[in-house]
Parts: C-alpha cells; structure tokens; sequence
C-alpha cells in the first residue's frame, strides 16, 4: 500500500516507518502538526511538538515530501473514547465531537495529504502502548472520506526489546525533552544508545518506562536506515521548565541543525522483524503439532470418534428455534434467539433483528450503547459481507465484541443474535469503568478488527473478548498449516486479555484470570486430530504439556493449575470465518472487586481491592447420563463461569450433593448457552437435563444446534448436550 507517515520527528514514528517499507509498503509522504506562532512546544495531550522545528530535516534526510498544518485546537476530549457510542450516518465530520478538538486538526491535515496524493491507503502510526493516541488517530484515519489502513507495528512491543531492536537497526536518536524521575537537562543530547543503561535502571527502580511511554522523555532521530543523510545538531539551547530533587521538566531548542552526508552502508541495515509465535507460541506450536500428528495416525482413535457420530445427521428443518426472550440479573441484561425471520432479504433480516434488540433493551430502560459482547449465528458464511455491512450501521464507537460463526439454522432463518449487555448507571456515585480495546491497525501483535467490533470490552471488572481465528496481524492472512493457525489463534486471545488487564493502570494479568469459554472448530474427516491439536494448544496455556512451566505462561492467572471450563463445538464444514479450522472464544476477570453489579451489599472496603476465584469440578451419574459441572466463580468479584456437560452412560446412579450444590448456582445465570447437537442421542440428554435445572434457566437459554461436542479434560471426551453459563 502507498503510506502517508505520521511524523513528530521522534524514535517511534521513524521507526515505524522502517517496518513499514520492510513489510512491502511505499512511503509516498510525511504529514505532521506543530504548535501555532514560535512557540518551542504546546502542552499537547495528542503529538509530540517539542523539536517541531527540526521535522522538515527529517523528511529532507529521507527525500519525501512533508506536509504541515497548526495546532488550533485543545484536549476537549480526554476521555478514553472519541467519538460517540451511537450509530452515525455521518459519511465525514467529528462524529459528535467539538470541532476545536486537537484531534480535528490531524483530520484537516490528512485532508490535505489526500487532496494531494489520491492514491495513499495507509498511515504510519508510531504508538507502542497509548491508547488514547490509538484511538484518535485512527477514528480519524478511517472516516470515509479518508479511508486509511492504520499501520501500527511497534504497538504493544515489549519496551526493552524495541528500544534494543531501535539500536540494531542503526536508528540513532537524541534526547530532547526530559520529563521523568532520576532525568536531567544532563541527558539532553544523549543519544539512545548512551541512555540504554540509565533508562534500564529507572524502569527496574522506579517502573519508568524505558521507551518513555510514560512522558519520561521524547527524542528527534537524526539518523535511520531509511535517511540518505544524517542530521548534525551543531548548536542547541537548554531550557529549563522546572527542576526539583527527582528530576526536571527542560527541552533542548534547536538553533542550528542540517543535513550532512552518511556512510552508504548504514542504510542497509534493517530492523527486526518479531517472529509470528513468541515463546509460548512456539511451545504451543509443538504441542499442537505432536498432537495432530498422532491423532491423524491413530485410526482407533478415528473409528472410535466415527461410532460416536455415526448417527449424525444435521437436519435444520427438524429444529425450531425459540422465541426471543429477555431477561435480567442484577445490571446484566441478556437478550436470546433473536432473529430478523419474516423478511425476504438478508439485509432486512439483520434490521428487523436489531429492531428487536431495540425495543426489548428499551424495556429495560437501556441502548445498543450499553451492548457488551454479541454471538452472531450465521446460516452460512457466504453472507458474512451482507450481514456485516448492515451490522455494522448499528454501533458507533468503542463497538461489543463479537463472535461470528456458522450454524445449521432452521429455513428461511439467515442469523440468530445472542446479546449481553450491561446497565453502567453509576452506584452512590461510582460510575462503571467502560473500556473497549478497539485496535484497528495492523500490527505485529494481534490482528486488526476494522470490523463494528472490538477485541475485547471490559465492564464490572469482567472482559468479553472476541473471537480470534489464527490471522497474520501484519496482513491478515490465514496460514494453510492448522497447527499453526491454532497456536496463532490462542496467542491472540493471550495477547488480547494480557493487553486489556495490564492497561489499567499497569496491574498485571497474574492478579485475574481466564473464567473459561468456547473453542469452535470445523468438522471433517480429520476432526479428530483438530480436536486433540486445539485440547493440546489449550493445556500448553497452563503448562500441562510441558514439564519446563516458565513464570511467562502465567495469563491463565489463578486459575492456573485447575481447568476451567472450556467446550470444544465441532461444526459444518466452512462455518468459520475465512475458511479458519478453530476460533477461541474466552472471558476474563481482572481480579478487582467491582462496584455492585446485583441487590446484594458488597462491603465498601472491598471495593478496589484484590479478589479470589476458586474452580470447583462436580460429578453425578442419573437418568442413564453423567453430568460434569465446571463452575469458576468468584464472590467478591461477582462472577462466574459455569460449563455443564451430559453424556450417555452405563453407570449406575451417583448422588452428589457437592452437584447438587452447584447447580444451585445457576440461580445467578444471566447468559445461558444451550448448545444441541442435531443428532437422535440429543432429546434424551436434553430430558435429563430438564430434571436437572430450573425451568427458568432453560425457558431464556439461547439454543446452539452444531455437529458434536467435546471436553478436553483430562482427555478428549465425547458429550451429547452441554450447557454454558456466565452467572454473578
């Protein structure tokens, strides 16, 4: 793609341009904002303008041209989002934002760079870890009259190592601006390299950040491998903001700065290019491979999965969905078997849908703003462009999460909608923290969602993450190898709780933990080494596959040990998105106590504070069927997870109270998934089931028909109906 950079002279927009060119694109422009008059810098919440008046040297060392507008604007908006929640018709403009926004002012100097070069499609970004500066550049970006891919490769990079890849690379770069504990106007001047060991020192004392993601410090790069000269700073001036015993606010002003000539053989050099699997991916990789290779080669295994199944025969006119249903739990409200059905075009059908929606979030005195995370069912993938073009009318910014599959749906039924949304009304005062990780530019982290949804939405300390196949970020290419796209696929659901939890505030991921969820894959005649390629992938998460645990394989956080409930669902052939073979569905808890979510009275000291989760696994054998219940909850943070599974079984009856016990629990269900295997072994199932629970439970569950079913733990099991739930 042609690339406009985003330029503020510093480190990391340089930087970002060198993996830019190295991953195929075309530098076509630099584009970058400076404060109005002679001012040195503006106390700006969005850009670096600290060295403003050295940026044109820059664009002159790599030969592209640069355009330039003023700064007119201020922070009006310092929220974690920009832009409104609510559906825009708006094909330009703010999106609900004030016009004197500093963020317009990127919008009007984007502007200018279509104006001139038609043809670019994609943006430099250089942020590593802010999400404010994400999120506005790419509101803007992606406004339909501008229309650019953001292109983010340093985001979410582990800041020792860019800044030690910065120097392999022979980008050298001088401090400019100081901000920081244990900084001086000393280190003004110094270049990178001569600051990696005090900055490394910092960032283990104090927890400075060491590429100054913390406003530590800002730089200007006067040499890269994509410069054909280098800058010379031949005179500066040290200005002094303040000074105190921990460090001081001062900048360097450039009197005198100008190009002169540089070795030909430093631009050579090229910068890393971080490997698709980290450790752990790699570890799962072997896992997962080992795995699929012995399950292909055990035809006992096959034969016995084959008996299973054998009965199988998907047959969608001989099921019928419910009717839509409402119901709520304390703030959570969960709308099931939603469906546009009646209407002649699929894109009717998704309107009608949210129609709906709609009306029965509206009797509850709530808005598709308040929509937390959406399962949407599909009848078949070949719609998915039709469906998520009218989808994606229905949600502003900050969208739910989503996961999208394919499901043998009754005639004439193209999509089925499963919705939870959450009432953040603030308590005594204390609102609900709302925070959705929207990432929409290509990286080498996890893959872009320019889609209506985000990766992961964290409300009453609980995260919702979508689903994630196993794409290349850097292109969003799908690997024909499925070991491959199941261990990249559980990477991303990794790297997407870590990155959601560490954001606040810098609490580590070890402090919460994964609940549980659902790992969808594809039917066919290999079905069975997929199943026990993605169990594999799933218990080298906690080291289960691997003698040698290290303490970076901890994301899995309390619960690590102790299995929480996952439920492999096989489905129809091409059922996933892309033609993927596997996709994770999983949700998370901080480990932080939330305001009150339900009537009960949690102790105000509480609030803030760390909380434990236990996982409880119950057994009991009746009606000829054995039930398996997973429960992880925890009673300060006030949620849970539930996976119950029934299989048919010889055994004779087994009385459990400990199973009796924790069916009670799902008196505090508000989502219930009902997932039903279109075969004859289901209607016993179901029947035992219904002796089992509460008919209110069953009468609101939304209704999942696919193929088989299984459980991972302790080895593949088969089962013939299972029942997910998130409770309080």
């Amino acid at each position: 793609m042609k690339v406009v950079g985003l330029l503020s002279g510093g480190k990391d927009s340089c930087y970002n341009l060198v993996h830019c060119v190295q991953q195929g694109h075309e530098l076509v422009a630099l584009a970058t904002l400076a404060p109005p008059g002679s001012k040195d810098e503006l106390d700006s919440y969005m850009y670096q303008t600290v060295g403003h008046d050295a940026v044109h040297l820059v664009a002159a060392a790599m030969g592209l041209p640069l355009y330039r507008r003023e700064i007119k604007g201020t922070a009006v908006n310092q929220r974690s989002e920009y832009g409104s929640r609510a559906p825009s018709s708006s094909s330009s403009g703010t999106h609900g934002e004030a016009l004197d926004d500093e963020t317009e002012d990127l919008y009007h100097l984007l502007r200018d760079v279509k104006a001139a070069h038609p043809d670019v499609e994609a943006v430099s970004v250089g942020a590593i870890l802010s999400n404010y500066q994400r999120v506005r550049v790419e509101h803007v970006a992606l406004r339909p009259d501008i229309g650019l891919t953001p292109l983010t490769f340093l985001w979410q990079r582990d800041q020792a190592q860019l800044y030690a890849e910065m120097l392999d690379a022979g980008l050298v770069a001088v401090l400019i601006k100081v901000a920081g504990i244990g900084l001086d106007e000393r280190d003004l001047g110094k270049t990178l390299g001569q600051m990696q060991p005090k900055l490394t020192r910092l960032a283990a004392m104090y927890g400075a950040h060491v590429c100054g993601e913390g406003g530590e410090y800002e730089t200007l790069a006067i040499d890269s491998p994509l410069f054909k000269q280098r800058i010379d700073l031949r005179d500066v001036e040290t200005v002094v903001h303040s000074d105190s015993g921990f460090g001081s606010v001062s900048y360097l002003r450039l009197k005198n700065a100008v190009l002169v000539p540089k070795d030909a053989d430093q631009s050579k050099v090229e910068a890393t290019t971080p490997p698709l699997l980290d450790a752990l991916g790699e570890r799962t990789l072997a896992a997962a491979r080992a795995a699929y290779k012995d399950a292909a080669s055990t035809e006992s295994g096959i034969q016995e999965l084959t008996a299973k199944t054998a009965e199988l025969q998907v047959d969608p006119s001989a099921w019928a969905l419910p009717a839509p249903s409402v119901r709520r739990n304390g703030r959570y409200v969960v709308l099931s078997n939603i469906t546009g059905v009646g209407a002649a075009e699929v894109e009717d059908q998704v309107r009608a849908a949210f129609d709906t929606v709609r009306k029965l979030l509206l009797t509850e005195r709530l808005g598709v703003e308040h929509i937390a995370h959406v399962n949407l069912y599909v009848r078949s993938q070949t719609l998915f462009s039709r469906i998520n073009a009218v989808y994606r009318e229905q949600f502003g910014v900050s969208p739910p999460t989503r996961a999208c599959v394919a499901l043998p749906l009754p005639p004439g039924c193209e999509l089925v909608l499963s919705i939870v949304a959450f009432d953040t009304a603030s308590v005594a005062g204390t609102p609900f923290d709302r925070r959705a990780l929207h990432v929409q530019g290509r990286s080498f982290w996890a893959p872009a969602n320019i889609g209506p949804y985000s990766q992961s939405l964290l409300v009453a300390e609980k995260t919702w993450v979508a689903g994630q196949i196993g794409l290349v970020p850097a292109d969003l290419s799908l690997p024909e190898d499925e070991p491959t796209q199941a261990a990249l696929s559980v990477q991303h659901a990794r790297r997407i709780v870590t990155a959601t939890v560490n954001d606040l505030g810098g609490r580590k991921v070890q402090r919460g933990w994964v609940e549980g969820g659902v790992c969808w894959i594809e039917h066919g005649e290999d079905v069975h080494a997929r199943l026990e390629m993605a169990r594999h992938a799933w218990l080298a998460q906690s080291g289960e596959d691997d003698e040698e645990e290290e303490e970076e394989e901890g994301w899995m956080g309390k619960t690590e040990g102790k299995q929480v409930g996952l439920l492999m669902v096989t489905l129809p052939r091409g059922a996933l998105p892309r033609g993927a073979v596997i996709e994770w569905q999983l949700t998370a808890h901080t480990g932080r106590v939330p305001p009150p979510i339900s009537a009960v009275e949690v102790d105000e000291d509480e609030v803030g504070s760390d909380c434990d989760v236990h996982v409880v696994r119950t057994r009991a054998v009746l009606a000829g069927m054995e039930a398996l219940h997973t429960v992880t909850t925890s009673s300060a943070g006030q949620s849970s997870f539930g996976l119950l599974t029934l299989r048919i079984t010889s055994e004779d009856p087994v009385d459990d109270a400990a199973f009796a016990q924790s069916i009670d629990a799902l008196t505090s269900a508000y989502a219930v998934h009902l997932f039903l295997p279109l075969h004859q072994r289901t209607s016993q199932a179901l029947a035992a089931l219904r002796s089992i629970l509460p008919t209110t439970v069953l009468d609101t569950a939304h209704h999942v028909p696919c193929t088989s079913l299984h459980t991972p733990h302790p080895t593949l099991q088969h089962v013939d109906l299972a029942l997910a739930w998130h409770g309080i």
